[in-house]
């Protein structure tokens, strides 16, 4: 179980860096836009990733 948490954890990372090494102007204007949003906009933005990736996470279970 820990590696694969570990191996979750790189991958975020991996992902997180992609944007800003292929296309740094961009991933700057979108971060501005990103401070324009209030703390609701936000928070309904993660716990929309979160269902997002639990979504995935059941399907991939599911399919194995």
């Amino acid at each position: 179980m820990s590696d694969v948490l570990w191996t979750a954890l790189a991958l975020v990372l991996v992902f997180e860096g992609l944007m800003p090494a292929i296309n740094p102007g961009g991933w700057r204007r979108m971060f501005e836009q990103l401070m324009r949003f209030d703390d609701e906009q936000i928070r309904r933005f993660g716990l929309g990733s979160m269902v997002v990736g639990l979504l995935l996470l059941w399907l991939i279970q599911a399919l194995s």
